[in-house]
């Protein structure tokens, strides 16, 4: 049983994929999954990551720092930067552009670890990666973001703190605390954490598609390229800047799968909830879906390419539990 949720959890782009499709033609269907649903889903999914986590996770940065702070550093500054220049540059409504802007500024999320997982990439350190930035994200993504956008679009400064506390630190710590304390309940949760989040994700994406598909096929093309090039942006930078930094492909890739996948699931409640225009929530929607797919992509490629010899050298897959 364990292993069919595990099998099912691992096609996360393929439901995101499918779920997106259904909203699109039956946009009425979700309707209701709006509002604090959507803010209840993600605190839920993110009691599931917290649940995966050990404090051996927060601590591996100091056995193996490079790699990890190659990430998290690219992780806040390659993705913030590429937001804001691809909105200014595409000259997206208002709105659209403040989106890009706020998704780009959120850590890496749980999909990158089931990503790295496909890709053969080292899976502690995507882990370790993800456990950091989501930390570092109740300071950064709030204050990146207001510094990228400023009060546009009736931004709500101290939601955007709160917020990320509640839907994403509170839970997480709720969940490191139940791993702890309470192994065995813990370790049935975890078979059933990773899908339940991998379900949760796909109703929040889809919704917000559904209720946003004229604002989609109004600005088309150039919001769909912005969103494209945000993420090849962060696979790209991210694999060149963690090569240079360690020479291991691994890490490279690693790195990659994790700058280059965004919290879209964060992006989508703070935007919902701390700006005046719905329509700030659409490119985190679209977001999930284009990381998904460029990530199923590059995790086929790198999964049959990355020599099995390299991934056991790397700097940090022995502490793996």
């Amino acid at each position: 049983m364990a292993s069919l949720f595990e099998k099912a959890a691992l096609l996360f782009p393929l439901w995101v994929i499918c779920g997106v499709t259904f909203s699109w033609f039956f946009p009425s269907v979700l309707h209701g999954f709006k509002g604090p649903w959507i803010t209840y889903s993600l605190g839920l999914t993110m009691l599931g990551m917290g649940i995966s986590l050990r404090t051996e996770d927060f601590t591996r940065v100091f056995k193996a720092p490079k790699p990890i702070l190659i990430g998290v550093i690219g992780q806040y500054t390659i993705m913030p930067l590429t937001g804001w220049f691809l909105g200014n540059f595409f000259q997206l409504p208002a709105p659209l552009a403040v989106g890009i802007i706020v998704v780009s500024c959120c850590p890496g999320g749980v999909a990158s670890n089931v990503v790295s997982f496909l890709a053969r990439g080292d899976l502690a350190l995507s882990v370790t990666m993800t456990a950091i930035s989501t930390v570092l994200s109740v300071i950064m993504t709030p204050v990146l973001t207001l510094f990228l956008v400023g009060n546009s679009v009736g931004a709500n400064a101290s939601g955007l703190f709160f917020d990320t506390v509640q839907v994403v630190i509170l839970p997480v710590i709720l969940g490191i605390l139940l791993n702890r304390y309470t192994p065995k309940f813990a370790e049935k949760v975890k078979i059933v954490s990773p899908l339940i989040a991998v379900i949760l994700i796909t109703l929040i994406v889809a919704s917000i598609i559904g209720s946003g598909k004229e604002a989609v096929i109004r600005s088309g093309f150039h919001l769909i390229s912005s969103v494209f090039l945000l993420h090849i942006s962060g696979y790209f930078f991210g694999y060149w800047a963690a090569y240079f930094g360690t020479k291991s492909f691994v890490c490279a890739r690693t790195v990659s799968i994790e700058v280059g996948m965004q919290n879209s699931g964060l992006g989508a409640v703070l935007s919902r909830n701390n700006f005046s225009d719905p329509l700030v929530a659409i490119p985190a929607a679209i977001s999930s879906f284009v990381h998904s797919l460029i990530g199923s992509v590059l995790a086929g490629i790198w999964r049959r390419s990355i020599p099995q010899e390299e991934r056991e050298n790397s700097p940090i897959s022995a502490d793996l539990p």
